[in-house]
């Protein structure tokens, strides 16, 4: 068993391999975990939130949702869900988007796009990998007309999801830096990531 605690802000990645799990634990509640997953023997095969949503039929993931390739095979399955729904629409902060959303101040914030290209660039990925992403913990209620907020979360202190490969997988993680809205309750806080073996 790897167990780790992600610092407030920080990347992390990891080979989690076929049959193996990968377990998120918000340590202190509502903080925003931004979570990409490609085939470990093919990086060009990677996380589709298109597929991922139309094999399940919904946009929020929990315990059962199968994460989809964009070549629609499996990679990792949601096999216990403490929190009831995490998000699929709300995509990765970044400088551009701090800056049109939040004001021009925002431009120096660090953002999970930079953790994301830091953190992949270990494993050859670059900014033409980086596709929609998924946030655990994170509250994106999508409304009757269609917009989308980012709202307090949902999530409390100890809370957990577990993941099992479906293949071997090359997990990034950009543990949220964002304090221009909820998604954090505007301090972000350390995560753990704890990877067991095949059941």
């Amino acid at each position: 068993m790897t167990h780790v605690t992600v610092p407030a802000r920080a990347a992390w990645s990891a080979v989690v391999r076929t049959g193996e799990t990968l377990t998120v634990t918000d340590l202190h509640g509502n903080q925003a975990v931004d979570f990409l997953v490609y085939d470990a023997g093919d990086t060009s095969v990677r996380y589709s939130a298109p597929d991922t949503v139309q094999a399940q039929g919904g946009i929020f993931l929990t315990t059962g949702s199968v994460l989809m390739s964009n070549e629609h095979t499996p990679l990792m399955t949601v096999t216990e869900d403490e929190v009831g729904r995490h998000d699929t629409v709300g995509g990765a902060c970044s400088k551009e988007s701090n800056t049109l959303r939040y004001g021009h101040h925002t431009w120096s914030q660090h953002a999970c796009v930079d953790n994301f290209l830091a953190e992949g660039a270990r494993h050859g990925l670059g900014k033409r990998d980086l596709v929609s992403n998924i946030n655990w913990y994170m509250n994106v209620p999508v409304e009757k007309d269609g917009s989308l907020g980012i709202v307090d979360g949902i999530s409390a202190p100890g809370l957990r999801v577990t993941l099992r490969a479906e293949c071997d997988v090359i997990v990034l993680v950009s543990n949220c830096p964002q304090i221009n809205n909820p998604c954090n309750g505007f301090e972000p806080t350390a995560v753990a990531m704890t990877i067991g073996a095949p059941a």
